[in-house]
């Protein structure tokens, strides 16, 4: 059979062309936004306001991904083991939930159990006079119900793909399980944890609906740039966009190289 190498050619070239479409539909608009910098911009960054609706976002999305290794990893362990039986698939599709539906439905859905008037919301109110919407407390907790299946997706996979001879060869040598996951399965899955993390950073960072829904104040970098262009000022949400997608880069590009050191 002759090999068509003129349909080789046009093969890559094609692929060629929607890669570079693919490269621009992402550049041109965040290289556009990062041009509109300049010495006018500066005074809207300094703004307390704006830093402290960009500190809040960075600060809590950070916390975010710290909370998501704590009660993800070991979610992620257990799932992984297939530990729930015949019922570890439905516990799959439940943990994956968050990220299928609209995060104004999720925002909804969690200020009927911390609002007020919710479940754990009242009791909070009642026995500590602490309402939880509205503080920093609700921004995490929005951020985390919409960026934790990032963590425990990729811990689970990672933790799938261990050589099952090595747990065996350890619990012949009398290892514990306690010490099969700290010394085997944390070790051999830390690159994944750590993308994980910074998965689920990157989409707290940027969570909008469920977190206007439970705290529009103390404002997050996505509210504040929400509530400019609400406001009809194209200009000062497009410089807080700016100043924080070079912040946003800026922390994903070192996060990446410390993954790779």
């Amino acid at each position: 059979m002759k090999h068509n190498y003129l349909s080789d050619k046009a093969l890559k070239v094609s692929f060629l062309i929607i890669s570079f479409l693919v490269i621009f539909f992402i550049i041109a608009p965040l290289a556009r936004l990062v041009l509109f910098i300049n010495p006018k911009t500066v005074s809207v960054i300094e703004q307390s306001s704006v830093l402290e609706a960009i500190f809040n976002s960075l600060s809590l999305s950070f916390v975010c991904g710290l909370i998501s290794i704590v009660v993800g990893v070991p979610f992620a362990y257990l799932l992984s083991k297939n530990f729930f039986k015949r019922f570890n698939k439905l516990v799959e599709t439940i943990s994956d939930i968050p990220i299928s539906i609209p995060h104004t439905v999720a925002g909804i859905a969690l200020l009927f159990i911390y609002g007020k008037e919710g479940i754990i919301g009242s009791l909070s109110y009642k026995l500590f006079k602490f309402q939880i919407t509205g503080t920093r407390i609700a921004i995490t907790i929005a951020m985390l119900f919409v960026s934790l299946p990032y963590m425990v997706n990729a811990a689970k996979e990672s933790f799938k793909s261990i050589d099952k001879e090595l747990e065996k060869t350890a619990k012949m040598l009398g290892a514990s399980e306690f010490n099969i996951f700290k010394d085997i399965y944390l070790p051999l899955s830390k690159s994944a944890i750590y993308s994980g993390f910074i998965l689920v950073w990157a989409r707290a960072i940027s969570e909008f609906g469920a977190v206007v829904m439970l705290a529009y104040y103390p404002m997050t970098a996505p509210v504040k740039i929400y509530n400019a262009f609400n406001e009809m000022n194209l200009e000062t949400s497009a410089a807080i966009a700016a100043y924080l997608l070079l912040i946003c880069i800026g922390f994903f590009l070192t996060l990446r190289f410390l993954i790779k050191r």
